[in-house]
């Protein structure tokens, strides 16, 4: 058994709406898997089938070996599952809420305080172990709840939008502690709608759109399936702008795009040979640049090639609705 999770052609309803259409996904052991998708497409759906919490209505799926219908019982024994939002109690301490699962997994009082005490200290969390959870800052609260489904040791972790609403350092935070995770063996099913996420985290990105898995691959993959790379140049002078213009234009045999209030030009290459021939022409121009660089797609530009649209473009409510059910 090479895969943690396995799935095969999940179908899944919610009235008319098709949350799911037939949809594939592997997740190697000890890897990092990313489902990249905007609202609506699916990717909480898939984990919720992944977690036990909801019934295919068509296809089939293994976590560890076992089948997430007919074995739920020794998959939720393998599993963590932090969502959306922290689950946390607020009224509660951190070192409280620990405790409390614990012993919600049967583990007696001093398993599930020590327990407690490794995890806070792991999250670094210890000197705020007794506060009430209401205190806690957003990222401090997204790492308990990561704790949190931490307690039982899972060996699949499912993160759903782990870092929803937090802001960049809270963001940064909880990336660490994932890469922490992974780097102690554990394996790691990511949805995100950050495209940023995917790409920092994930060993292979899934992508998902409107029920289908559209793309799967390493990032680097994607995005050289989206097509070759983007030349930059801004140059120093904006009275240079026109010439260094007309220059890309003649080595890419296309016409950059422009953005005359920032002096960024960029244009696609497929040859990363053009970028030294640039400096030369450049140079004997006489012209200086404050930004030169030959850069693969964004992974936001790739999803907008695959799909059409951008990953965090909202759905009609209704498909909202069917993928929260």
């Amino acid at each position: 058994m090479s895969h943690a999770i396995q799935a095969e052609g999940l179908v899944k309803h919610f009235g008319e709406t098709k949350a799911l259409d037939g949809v594939d996904l592997e997740v190697p052991f000890g890897k990092v898997v990313g489902v990249l998708g905007p609202n609506g497409a699916g990717k909480t759906t898939a984990v919720r089938i992944l977690a036990t919490l909801l019934r295919p209505d068509a296809g089939r799926a293994t976590v560890g070996g076992y089948d997430v219908v007919r074995d739920p019982v020794r998959v939720r024994g393998l599993i963590g599952l932090t969502g959306q939002y922290a689950s946390v109690d607020e009224d509660l301490s951190g070192t409280e809420n620990l405790v409390l699962i614990g012993k919600l997994l049967n583990l007696s009082r001093a398993d599930a305080r020590a327990r407690a005490t490794e995890l806070l200290e792991r999250f670094e969390l210890t000197d705020a172990a007794k506060r009430p959870i209401r205190t806690y800052s957003g990222g401090m609260r997204r790492r308990l709840d990561l704790a949190a489904s931490l307690v039982g040791r899972p060996a699949v972790l499912y993160l759903d939008e782990p870092t929803t609403g937090l802001d960049p350092h809270a963001r940064n935070e909880v990336w660490a502690v994932v890469r922490s995770l992974v780097a102690d063996g554990a394996t790691v099913l990511l949805t995100t709608q950050y495209l940023e996420e995917a790409d920092q985290l994930a060993d292979r990105i899934t992508v998902f759109d409107h029920g289908h898995v559209v793309a799967d691959g390493r990032a680097d993959e994607l995005k050289r399936r989206v097509g070759g790379q983007t030349l930059q140049v801004r140059p120093t002078s904006l009275s240079d702008l026109d010439e260094v213009d007309r220059i890309l234009a003649e080595l890419t045999g296309v016409r950059p795009v422009r953005d005359n209030a920032t002096g960024l030009l960029t244009a696609p290459v497929s040859d990363p040979v053009l970028l030294s021939t640039l400096v030369r022409r450049l140079d004997s121009a006489g012209i200086t640049s404050d930004e030169l660089a030959l850069r693969l797609p964004s992974l936001d530009e790739v999803f907008l090639a695959l799909t059409g649209h951008t990953a965090e473009e909202p759905k009609p409510e209704r498909e909202l609705e069917g993928s929260r059910s």
